[in-house]
Parts: C-alpha cells; sequence; structure tokens
C-alpha cells in the first residue's frame, strides 16, 4: 500500500468567525467548503484551501463548545503551510505585523526555512518555504485571495508530532503505512533531535516529524492528520493491515467527499487516510466552493433545520 501525501488536517476551534477572519482575510487561503460536523450538526465545519480545493491543501476547522487546549506530549505539536518562496516568509512578518499576530524568528525546519506564528486561538503553525524544496506538488492560487499570488499559502507542510514513545509510534509509520525515515535535525527550543518521514515523493508535503518528549500529555485542538489515498483499494489494503495487526480501527466510512478509514496510534495520536476522490468539487464547481452550506445527501431532508440552528458566520468581513 502506497500513501500519496498529506491530504488534510482537522482542527477544533471554539470561534468560527474568528477562525475565518484568520485564515481567510489575513492568511489569504480560500474557503473552499462551509458544511456541519456529521456528529453535530448545530456545528459548522469550515475547510480552507488552494485555488481548487484539491487534496493536500485542505485545512479544516470544527467548531466545538469547549476550550480545553492544554499542549503536551503524545499529541501534533504543530502542523505547517506552504509557501513558494523565503521571500515569502518575510511578506508575511510584513502582514503579521500589519496585523498584530504574533510571530517568532524565522527558524529551520529539516533544512527549509519556516517563520512560526500563532493563529486565533494561539495554536503554533509554521509558514515552510517551497524554495528549494522538491517531492509532493503545491497547489493553485486563489485569485481573489487578500495575498498576492506570488506568496500565497499552496499547501500542507510538515506536520510535528510529539510523543513519549517514538519507537512507538516509528513502527506506525514505518510498518503500516510505508513511511521511509529520512532525515533528522535538531528542534530548535528544545534541541531534542527530530526524526523525519517521508512518504511518496516526500519533502514538505509529504513529511511528518517526529520528536520525542516526556511530560504529561497534551490535549490537542489538532482532532486528525488525513494521508491521501489515490484510490478505496488503498483503504481496503490498510483496513487488511490493521486487522491483522489487532489495531482498532473504524471501518471504511463514505465522507461524500471521500472514503476514510480512521485509528489511533498508541500514543492516541489520531489518523485518517482519505481518498482523493470524488472530492469537494462532487457538489460545487470550482468557482463556487464555499460559497453556500453544503450538506451531504443524507442530511439534505434536514436543511432548513440545521441551518436555523447554525451560529451565523459573516463571510463579507
Amino acid at each position: 500500500m502506497n500513501l500519496s501525501g498529506i491530504h488534510h488536517v482537522t482542527v477544533k476551534t471554539t470561534d468560527m468567525q474568528k477562525c475565518y477572519d484568520f485564515y481567510h482575510h489575513i492568511l489569504g487561503m480560500k474557503l473552499v467548503k462551509r458544511t456541519v460536523s456529521i456528529d453535530d450538526t448545530s456545528a459548522h465545519h469550515l475547510y480552507f484551501g488552494d485555488g481548487t480545493g484539491s487534496p493536500g491543501t485542505q485545512l479544516s476547522f470544527m467548531a466545538t463548545h469547549a476550550s480545553d487546549y492544554r499542549q503536551g506530549t503524545n499529541d501534533v505539536f504543530a502542523y505547517s503551510l506552504r509557501v513558494p518562496t523565503d521571500q515569502s516568509l518575510y511578506y508575511f512578518k510584513l502582514r503579521f505585523d500589519e496585523f498584530n499576530v504574533n510571530y517568532d524568528s524565522v527558524i529551520q525546519l529539516n533544512g527549509r526555512h519556516a517563520l512560526p506564528f500563532y493563529d486565533m486561538d494561539d495554536r503554533l503553525v509554521y509558514l515552510v518555504s517551497d524554495e528549494n524544496n522538491t517531492g509532493v506538488k503545491y497547489g493553485t492560487a486563489d485569485i481573489k485571495s487578500t495575498v498576492d499570488s506570488i506568496h500565497q499559502i499552496v499547501g500542507l507542510g510538515p506536520i510535528l508530532l510529539s510523543v513519549v514513545h517514538t519507537l512507538s509510534t516509528a513502527s506506525v509509520l514505518n510498518q503500516v503505512l510505508n513511511f521511509d525515515r529520512t532525515g533528522e535535525y535538531s528542534h530548535v527550543k528544545s534541541a531534542q533531535p527530530v526524526q523525519v518521514y517521508s512518504i511518496a515523493e516526500g519533502g514538505n508535503g509529504g513529511e511528518l516529524h517526529l520528536m520525542q518528549s516526556d511530560g504529561l500529555t497534551g490535549q490537542s485542538n489538532v482532532h486528525h492528520i488525513a494521508l491521501r489515498a489515490d484510490g478505496e483499494n488503498k483503504i481496503n489494503q490498510l483496513l487488511t493491515v490493521l486487522e491483522t495487526g489487532n489495531i482498532p480501527n473504524s471501518g471504511e466510512i463514505d465522507q461524500f467527499y471521500c472514503k476514510s478509514l480512521y485509528f489511533k496510534d498508541l500514543s492516541g495520536v489520531l489518523f485518517e487516510i482519505a481518498t482523493d476522490l470524488p472530492g469537494l468539487t462532487v457538489d460545487e464547481s470550482e468557482e463556487n466552493l464555499g460559497s453556500t452550506l453544503s450538506l451531504p445527501p443524507s442530511l439534505n431532508n434536514e436543511r432548513t433545520a440545521i441551518e436555523d440552528n447554525l451560529t451565523p458566520i459573516n463571510l463579507e468581513v
């Protein structure tokens, strides 16, 4: 079974309006899908991405009523967003100054320049430069973005995992998901070694970074990370591997926009494997992505009640 990179990251937030304002207006990401959480139809689920909403560029946010985030170990430490060049990092530093966004000095992640910053929930995120990067292809610029096209966010970059037992998580990455260990570097703050695991063509769009960290288990506001499968057969292959290894899993789920499968490693990090198709354009054209409330067919009969129960979001701000 060969996966083809990072598919999406799903994050929890308590304020969807602030989330939309930050990721759309300040970061310039396109709202590519406005829907609801299947488990809670009273809560918005927003997807941001590139100009076409393609897999590998999607960052989604689920509304939650509880603010219980606590950084710790056995958790997603941070996710990153790809920008085209080192100059793009400087562009965003000026933009962050303009909008009073907190950020730190530029660092290196596996030899690539990265700008750490803190979003509307004070969550650590990295902008990572694609300059001299090779590997998984980046996405398409959005002509309507508030950010200049030559500096726009073009996809998801490396995801940093912080775990107590790196051997356990590494074995899942290597033996279950077919990642290869391709490098190591020192974390800029802790000086802890960070192991680099790559899938498919690798590079920014195909890396998970694994860092050993002791201490209290974190309460993540990252719900899960999803990896790309180019067909439903890959879901079935992984299901066989998980069942053979007695690893608990969700079984195949039809998410309307993709077929998927969830499981946790022993550290508690939740992984999803998601197919590229049918994709976010199954119910909206590229031009109209995110313009209306999209619901899967199973919920269409409840549309009026769902719309009446949702907290409004001002998409014109």
